[in-house]
């Protein structure tokens, strides 16, 4: 198992909260006031990420980039050449199909790059890799649930990246060889900002087309601050990417 996945895993949410937690029980006689500031932090920290208001502010902050218009989708082809639709993880081995699925928010993606790619007749490349390095390729698995459930066949798999900027590097290299510089780009609106400033960072012209917003009221009980288990991997998501963002801009030029 990567030791990237093990780092990521224990030192964000919830993994670094519940850690804290630990130490606030462990350190409680030894040093029971620095035990005290780690079981509140930790315990205040869950709290938060568990509140469908906070993942609905702070999606909201990264969500900046507004929805295609649906009288937009049949001119695509006229601002683009082709569309990118990226990987979001995958079932492995799902037991209803007898063989690996996409993840869901993947389905969410292939689902709006499908009416996309229908609505402007543009070739599609499905962009994901080995996931813990075990095959197939998200681009793979994408690109089979294109074809069994929307009818859209795939021209292009980029089955190598591990990452948004492989992702975007990789992509860019095999669209540049079919002389194609203006994508469609297909990603959670989270996720777009990464991805966006990743692909034109790759050279591409890019019409953001985002989809799987959360930033959004859903009527939820008492507003929405009564914890919910759904809020608390929503909040990990948008931490991960108000991470990345940062993170790209200072490690990738």
């Amino acid at each position: 198992m990567p030791v990237r996945f093990i780092l990521k895993q224990l030192f964000m949410p919830p993994g670094l909260l519940l850690l804290l937690l630990l130490l606030g029980f462990l350190l409680r006689r030894r040093y029971p006031r620095f035990s005290v500031l780690c079981f509140f932090a930790g315990f205040s920290g869950l709290l938060v990420m568990s509140l469908p208001v906070t993942v609905e502010w702070a999606a909201r902050q990264l969500e900046r980039q507004p929805p295609l218009e649906p009288t937009q989708w049949s001119v695509l082809a006229q601002r683009a050449d082709a569309i990118v639709v990226l990987g979001a993880g995958r079932v492995r081995g799902d037991r209803a199909w007898g063989e690996d699925q996409p993840g869901l928010m993947a389905r969410e993606r292939l689902r709006y790059a499908a009416r996309l790619a229908k609505a402007s007749g543009l070739p599609v490349l499905t962009s994901g890799g080995l996931h813990y390095g075990t095959p197939p390729s998200e681009a793979r698995i994408m690109a089979q649930s294109l074809l069994d459930d929307y009818g859209v066949p795939v021209r292009w798999e980029e089955g190598r990246s591990r990452t948004t900027w492989e992702n975007a590097q990789f992509s860019a290299r095999m669209l540049r060889d079919a002389g194609i510089r203006r994508v469609v780009l297909v990603t959670n609106a989270a996720h777009m900002p990464r991805s966006l400033w990743s692909f034109e960072r790759a050279g591409l012209e890019v019409v953001p087309a985002p989809s799987g917003y959360i930033g959004v009221d859903d009527a939820v009980p008492m507003g929405g601050w009564l914890p919910e288990s759904r809020a608390i991997w929503q909040s990990g998501q948008l931490l991960n990417e108000a991470i990345g963002l940062v993170g790209y801009r200072l490690f990738y030029r």
